[in-house]
């Protein structure tokens, strides 16, 4: 095979979610139909009109030793605990180099954050007013600059073939592994860590989202609140935390003798140039970056068994992604059992298209896709497609089954990631 058209594996997975702290407790949660949404308790949001958020199961402070944790966000923190999870169920067992299955220089991170590290950049400046400029942290720049995530990962890792950080919404985590399923396939790297991450559970942001109207209110029922293709849907639900695979060239895994989960098949790219914060209402670009997938991969629209939504819960934006499936994959979709996981995990804005990546390859691997909860009155709307409802359902044992997750952000960003099994 050609060195720069190569054939891309997933070899290894982590997680650390409002469903757990690692890959299996979030898929156990997942399939379990469990909502991460609760209360937010202290009084900095005791005055806000959203009062409820899908919080991280496990907090760094309890995985991390402090003298790291101090030196970076929060969201710096989600992708190192995630990424190291997914660098040991490759079956690495030092950085690059030390281990000497990988070479540094043929070893990638491309972690994304659609806000970076915005809880550092308000917390240091609540420093600066009220103790005075000697006492903001020296480690402040390092911490805000949404590579950080990706630069600490590096650093962990040993990788010298490139570190990246993709900045597109909400689109940011899926972006980042098909740039690493690129950097791969052109022969730029043999392994790549990719994936999302974000944290952003803080009164400013909260506020922000939710005088846009974006945000659910459901306060007394915070586990009810993030309910994809239901009626009485009225926004997404703010969630943090990190989604990381490991990619690898299948020579490279075969070499080493890797476990592989499913073939990463590629992506799909497009923008809608509609409104910086409004989806394109008829799925246009939707609809584009899900064909320019089917042209650039020789995907069928008949090997697809399964589909993470992007469904935020937001009422224009779960309908236009069900009228783009239609458009592009017609009578198809009828056999495509299509999962919500925000219903569960909240919204990780900019992580979200990493731990939905961790659920769609566990998806195929296990060939079970996760149910969408809170669904109690169907849009209409919405019922173009076969949404998996309140319980897991097992997808095709036999045969190749491929499957597709979405991604879409504000600034009109669609990304459309393919996997298949192996």
């Amino acid at each position: 095979m050609s060195p720069t058209n190569r054939t891309v594996v997933v070899t290894g997975i982590g997680a650390t979610t409002p469903l757990g702290g690692d890959a299996a407790s979030t898929w156990e949660g997942l399939l379990a139909g469990r909502s991460g949404v609760s209360p937010l308790e202290g009084e900095r949001f005791a005055d806000l009109p959203v009062r409820i958020a899908a919080q991280a199961a496990v907090d760094p402070s309890e995985v991390l030793p402090r003298p790291l944790a101090r030196k970076l966000d929060r969201s710096a923190q989600f992708a190192v605990i995630a990424a190291r999870e997914a660098w040991a169920d490759a079956g690495f067992t030092a950085k690059a180099g030390e281990d000497e299955k990988i070479a540094p220089e043929r070893l990638g991170t491309v972690i994304a954050s659609g806000i970076g590290g915005i809880t550092t950049l308000l917390d240091q400046y609540d420093v600066l007013k009220e103790k005075g400029v000697r006492r903001v942290s020296p480690h402040t720049v390092p911490m805000l600059m949404p590579n950080g995530p990706s630069a600490n990962v590096g650093l962990e890792m040993g990788a010298q073939a490139g570190v990246h950080s993709m900045v597109s919404a909400c689109a940011s985590g899926a972006e980042a592994v098909g740039y690493a399923i690129e950097m791969i396939r052109s022969g730029r790297a043999d392994v790549v860590i990719a994936g999302g991450t974000e944290a952003t559970i803080h009164p400013l942001p909260i506020a922000a989202f939710a005088n846009m109207m974006a945000m659910s209110k459901n306060n007394d029922e915070p586990e009810k609140a993030s309910r994809p293709y239901d009626t009485a849907r009225d926004g997404f639900v703010l969630g943090e935390g990190a989604g990381i695979i490991v990619l690898e060239s299948a020579e490279h895994a075969a070499a080493r003798g890797a476990k592989v989960y499913c073939e990463a098949i590629g992506q799909g790219l497009s923008s809608d140039a509609h409104h910086i914060a409004q989806p394109e209402p008829t799925g246009r670009g939707i609809a584009a970056a899900l064909q320019q997938l089917l042209d650039a991969t020789g995907l069928e629209p008949s090997e697809i068994a399964h589909l993470n939504a992007h469904a935020t819960s937001t009422p224009q934006g779960d309908v236009a992604e069900i009228k783009a499936l239609r458009k592009v994959l017609g009578d198809d979709l009828d056999h495509v059992a299509v999962s919500a996981t925000k219903s569960m995990t909240g919204h990780l804005l900019g992580g979200a298209g990493g731990i939905e990546t961790v659920a769609t390859v566990l998806a195929l691997h296990h060939r079970t896709a996760p149910p969408t909860i809170n669904v109690d009155d169907l849009d209409p709307e919405a019922a173009d497609a076969d949404i998996v409802r309140d319980k897991p359902r097992a997808l095709p044992a036999e045969g190749t089954i491929a499957a597709i997750n979405n991604s879409f952000g504000f600034g009109g960003h669609n990304v459309v990631l393919a996997f298949r099994t192996v």
